[in-house]
């Protein structure tokens, strides 16, 4: 008995003794590692190693005289659109100045200064009221515009031409619950290289009766008088 009993003493020892080796090794280098700062990721590296941020979260930034921006259409009829403009979200949801149909931010292309927001349902409101916006876009004006829902059910061939002159390339084929973003100017000469467009298609939509979300980032230069 006093042999079995020396036995078991010696065999929960060892058991004990390799319980702590594992804790020590393992839980105790660990736990040094991972820190509370690393978990939550804070970081203690330089500002100068620190990746940096962009003006409107873009990835690049924006040389010199060159504005930055950044446009979301809406996704489906659930999630509304955003646009931004030199670092300063000008229409979204969380502003509560957005809704069905085309989001347009107008911007002065010498200052970067907003100069006025406004939404127009193209489902079922007064084209009227956009004809009249569009027309009174003064020279020189930066013009950001960003889908939600339906953008064409009520355009004209009088909006698409008045949308062209201001750059777009897409407007003209621009259909039912189609999304659409897009930065043009007034006065501009050729065609903008800032827009994107995709089908509303059966096939191919992402959302049930609705096409992907877009996204689209880049910097549009200064008007320098």
């Amino acid at each position: 008995m006093r042999v079995t009993g020396v036995i078991r003493y010696a065999a929960l020892f060892m058991t004990l003794l390799g319980m702590w080796f594992i804790v020590q090794m393992y839980f105790d280098h660990r736990w040094k590692v991972v820190s509370l700062r690393s978990w939550l990721g804070v970081t203690n590296k330089p500002r100068s190693e620190q990746v940096p941020r962009h003006k409107c979260g873009n990835r690049k930034s924006c040389p010199q005289n060159y504005f930055a921006f950044k446009i979301i259409s809406g996704a489906a009829n659930v999630v509304g659109p955003s646009i931004c403009f030199d670092d300063k979200v000008i229409m979204s949801s969380v502003k509560n100045n957005i809704g069905r149909g085309l989001n347009i931010a107008l911007v002065n292309g010498s200052s970067g200064k907003l100069l006025k927001t406004d939404t127009f349902d193209m489902y079922s409101g007064n084209i009227n009221k956009l004809e009249a916006f569009l027309q009174e876009i003064k020279h020189g004006t930066i013009v950001l515009t960003a889908s939600y829902d339906d953008p064409a059910t009520r355009m004209n061939n009088k909006i698409r031409a008045h949308f062209e002159a201001l750059g777009s390339s897409h407007v003209k084929k621009l259909g039912f619950r189609d999304n659409w973003v897009f930065l043009g100017a007034k006065g501009l000469k050729t065609k903008s290289a800032f827009e994107q467009y995709i089908k509303n298609d059966r096939k191919t939509n992402k959302y049930e009766g609705w096409p992907e979300m877009l996204e689209m980032e880049g910097c549009v230069p200064r008007k320098m008088d």
